[in-house]
């Protein structure tokens, strides 16, 4: 739960790529949250309440950071409910999770010359994804 304090961007555990952590700010007032706004005096970033105008000048000149993760997973886009779709190819295979006899298989969805071809199976009773 949101305190009605301001959180500092220094309080936030660092990640491993050294990204600065963005957080919500808080109206230490009135707890509203705080927007970025620029003050044309003095060219400064700062947080502002809409509510109460509260401000408070920002630690960072960050505020909103678009990141993108480029790395597609093996499975990307497979959900459960495969096992009940009639135009996949189906196996004898037993679902170590459930113990089930009937999975559906396709090959990896990962594209790259370093990747052999993987099978993955969907048990058809309980969805378990497993190799």
């Amino acid at each position: 739960m949101a305190t009605p304090q301001s959180t500092a961007s220094g309080d936030a555990p660092q990640s491993t790529n050294n990204l600065e952590q963005i957080t919500f700010r808080f109206c230490s007032e009135c707890s509203n949250m705080l927007y970025p706004k620029e003050d044309e005096d003095s060219h400064k970033l700062m947080f502002t309440c809409r509510t109460c105008q509260y401000t408070e000048e920002a630690s960072s000149s960050c505020v909103f950071r678009h990141v993108l993760n480029s790395a597609a997973g093996e499975t990307a886009g497979v959900t459960q409910d495969v096992g009940s779709d009639p135009t996949l190819p189906r196996s004898k295979t037993s679902c170590p999770a459930c113990q089930h006899d009937e999975a559906v298989f396709f090959q990896s969805q990962q594209r790259s010359a370093e990747t052999g071809m993987k099978l993955f199976y969907v048990c058809c009773d309980c969805g378990h994804i497993f190799q």
